[in-house]
């Protein structure tokens, strides 16, 4: 690889680990409110509708992807940087609102004391817990998706993409539940259903995010003119 090149893989790296940041502080801040989603009519799983799920999951499975397609063009170590840089990012952003609950308002704030609390005073245990649920699912995603991709000597891309994100997505979705459920922002009553329901609608994502990794990994390894399971290497 040329110097502009080397420039550039890094650049492109930074990009993907703002992004990736991004949406795991935002799947945080708005996890709370739930929505329900019906492409299969009115069905039940344990007594929580099928798709009742947090909009924290909607920017989620962008993590999964950007960490499979970082993985795939830059390799373990980096993927696991920004794994690591995103629950830095978490832990501050929680700590940053914990601060801000304890100032109180004015008497003319559009937003009151109680209002903010409700919506982002979480448990700061809670908070704990979540982000260790997530680090592990990350790490584990990562570490599953070089497996296959070892088995495989980098072809079957599908196949680490999907197979990585299935574990760890379902140790995510269980744990965070469980979470909620624990700390009472939840009903236990809901608890199989939510699981379900997000690791079903998480695994339908999985899917559907495969044929864009294909196409991210195709053009870097176009514009990088790299060899099948060829991974760009650069230090700064």
């Amino acid at each position: 690889m040329t110097t502009e090149d080397k420039k550039f893989a890094f650049k492109l790296y930074l990009f993907l680990a703002a992004l990736f940041i991004t949406s795991l502080v935002v799947s945080n801040l708005i996890f709370q409110k739930f929505f329900y989603w019906k492409p299969f009519g009115d069905v039940t799983v344990f007594g929580a509708s099928l798709f009742e799920v947090s909009v924290g999951i909607l920017p989620y499975p962008i993590t999964f992807l950007i960490t499979d397609l970082i993985s795939e063009m830059y390799g373990r170590k980096k993927a696991n940087q920004v794994v690591t840089a995103g629950i830095f990012a978490s832990f501050f952003s929680m700590g940053i609102i914990l601060l801000a609950n304890y100032v109180p308002a004015i008497e003319g704030s559009p937003v009151q004391d109680e209002t903010f609390s409700h919506v982002f005073a979480l448990s700061p245990i809670a908070v704990l817990a979540s982000m260790m649920a997530y680090l592990l699912a990350q790490y584990i995603d990562v570490a599953i998706y070089h497996f296959w991709k070892n088995l495989t000597k980098g072809k079957h891309l599908w196949l680490r993409n999907n197979f990585s994100t299935f574990l760890s997505q379902f140790i995510d979705t269980f744990v965070v539940v469980g979470l909620l459920c624990i700390f009472k922002v939840l009903p236990w009553s809901l608890f199989k259903g939510l699981v379900v329901s997000g690791f079903i609608f998480k695994i339908i994502i999985a899917f559907l995010d495969t044929p864009f990794l294909y196409f991210c990994v195709y053009l870097c390894r176009k514009r990088f003119k790299l060899k099948l399971g060829e991974e760009i290497v650069f230090e700064y």
